[in-house]
């Protein structure tokens, strides 16, 4: 059963620490770090797609607060980077690893309905989250329409959840 917004809520406001501390690791600066996770909160609050559990929602916070953090500092034209991009590869391939050890079971599901994408659509999911390019970008890139690249992701998300909840639905073995 999908979380409520009351338990989203109450999910990120008790992890609240953890979830400014992984924006605070980007930008370096309290007060951006806890506007990223009033950001991230608004977000999953108006967010369309359904967080299934604490683990789901969680992983999408702690990406989404990195990758808020990058936003910001790429917007910060004279502001020094404090992080390289090798060690925020490295925080990264950690909360992904975190992510899949929680999402066990689903994060496996996902991994395999991933690698049964065609190539065209695993590009379309990289260059949106895995390089975290606004969906302008990435539809600049692309050469394609923004509300084209809107409908390929949304058409991408619900094939996603459909591959994995049929393998979740099918028995181990």
């Amino acid at each position: 059963m999908a979380l409520t917004e009351q338990d989203i809520l109450q999910r990120l406001m008790s992890q609240r620490d953890r979830v400014s501390a992984a924006a605070w690791l980007v930008v370096r600066n309290a007060h951006t770090a806890e506007d990223i996770f009033q950001n991230v909160a608004l977000k999953a609050m108006s967010k369309r797609t359904q967080f299934e559990s604490d683990g789901a929602l969680m992983s999408w916070a702690f990406i989404t607060a990195r990758r808020e953090g990058i936003d910001w500092l790429r917007r910060q034209k004279n502001a020094p980077i404090c992080l390289d991009d090798t060690i925020l590869e490295l925080l990264e391939h950690e909360w992904v690893d975190e992510a899949a050890a929680q999402g066990g079971i689903r994060g496996q599901a996902l991994r395999d309905c991933l690698e049964e994408l065609p190539t065209t659509s695993r590009d379309l999911l990289k260059r949106r989250y895995f390089d975290g390019h606004a969906c302008e970008e990435v539809a600049a890139q692309l050469g394609a329409g923004l509300d084209a690249v809107y409908k390929r992701l949304s058409r991408l998300h619900q094939s996603l959840r459909i591959c994995i909840e049929t393998k979740l639905a099918q028995p181990a073995g």
